[in-house]
C-alpha cells in the first residue's frame, strides 16, 4: 500500500495530484501514520497553495463550472 510520503513525492515530482491519489491520501490520513508523513502532507499543501502542484479535482470542477449551460 502506498504511503502518504510516496504519494506526496509523486505529486511533487510530476507537479500533478490525481483524483485517485487524493482519495488515497484521504484514506491514509484517517489512519495512524508517522510524523514524516504529516510533514510530507504539509509540504504538498504548501506546494498546491503556491501553484507548484495542480490538482486534477480542481481542474475538473473549474471545467464543470465554466461550461455553458443551455436550457430549452
Amino acid at each position: 500500500m502506498a504511503s502518504i510520503s510516496n504519494l506526496v513525492k509523486e505529486a511533487l515530482t510530476t507537479g500533478y495530484l490525481t483524483v485517485s491519489a487524493e482519495n488515497k491520501l484521504r484514506s491514509l490520513l484517517r489512519t495512524k501514520y508517522p510524523s514524516e508523513d504529516l510533514i510530507a502532507f504539509m509540504e504538498l499543501q504548501q506546494a498546491a497553495m503556491n501553484g507548484w502542484v495542480k490538482q486534477e479535482s480542481r481542474e475538473l470542477l473549474n471545467r464543470q463550472q465554466n461550461s455553458p449551460c443551455y436550457f430549452n
